[in-house]
């Protein structure tokens, strides 16, 4: 349960740099904001390509289950072969 929610904490900090940077972005106009935007952008990959990493370490080790459609669908055909 502490994996989920630490993915879902990520998942808010990332909403939350890519609207900092939209304000930045929309609001203000001069260059110091400008740094300022590609600042946030730049942080927001950051933390995508970590997560990312994470959760394909997470599913790998167990941590998590992925419970999707791939999932489904991989279990009925590693059922169907023999």
């Amino acid at each position: 349960m502490f994996i989920k929610s630490l993915i879902i904490v990520a998942f808010i900090i990332i909403i939350t740099s890519l609207g900092t940077a939209l304000f930045h972005l929309v609001k203000h106009k001069d260059p110091e904001n400008s740094q300022k935007t590609v600042k946030a952008l730049t942080v927001r990959i950051a933390l995508s390509v970590v997560l990312f990493i994470f959760v394909i370490i997470s599913i790998a080790t167990g941590l998590v289950t992925p419970t999707g459609i791939g999932a489904r669908m991989q279990a009925t055909s590693a059922s169907s072969n023999p």
